[in-house]
């Protein structure tokens, strides 16, 4: 299975004079410390982006190698990203660890309503945790590298998900995780 959704949302900027819009790609980020780094596709210095300029787009991680789309201001301090625009996940290459998912048709797991969850726990050196969608006790696991494909690096206990969810040879699991936004549905609904 291949995804690359671009992951979107409008977002009323505030940081409209002395901004740059830049492409570039997630060189790394760590949620724990709060910050990572952005390579720009023209060049130049690294951007700092900060957790909180990511939770404002609605995540509290990106992986490693997404591509994204920055509203940057140039401070004393260098370049820092003070807006998200946009994030593409990674292009994945191990599938391995995925073979509930390689073995479906890919309509199988775009048709899976995005359900609302929330995190109970997951830890990132072990490569998976699970979560709950609102309305079922039902545990539903999550993988590390769903994440990655969904553009995500890391999940905290209690952070809310939108969750496309496929029964596995072992039980309920997470094909697909966005920001719990994603699964409100749409005022033109």
């Amino acid at each position: 299975m291949r995804h690359n959704a671009l992951i979107e949302r409008q977002v009323v900027s505030e940081h409209t004079q002395d901004t740059d819009v830049v492409i570039g790609t997630v060189k790394w980020f760590d949620p724990v410390k709060g910050f990572g780094f952005i390579v720009a596709n023209a060049g130049g210095p690294d951007i700092l982006l900060h957790v909180n300029v990511l939770r404002n787009f609605g995540q509290s991680s990106v992986a490693d190698g997404a591509n994204v789309n920055v509203r940057v201001q140039h401070t004393e301090r260098g370049v820092q990203a003070v807006e998200v625009i946009s994030i593409t996940p990674p292009d994945h290459t191990d599938s391995s660890s995925l073979n509930d998912l390689a073995e479906m048709e890919h309509h199988d797991v775009t048709d899976a309503p995005l359900q609302p969850g929330r995190v109970k726990w997951f830890d990132k050196g072990k490569g998976f945790g699970f979560a709950n969608v609102f309305g079922s006790s039902d545990d539903v696991f999550l993988h590390v590298e769903v994440l990655r494909r969904s553009g995500l690096s890391d999940l905290q206990p209690g952070e809310a998900l939108a969750l496309r969810v496929i029964d596995g040879k072992r039980g309920h699991m997470a094909a697909e995780v966005l920001a719990w936004e994603a699964a409100l549905p749409k005022k033109d609904d």
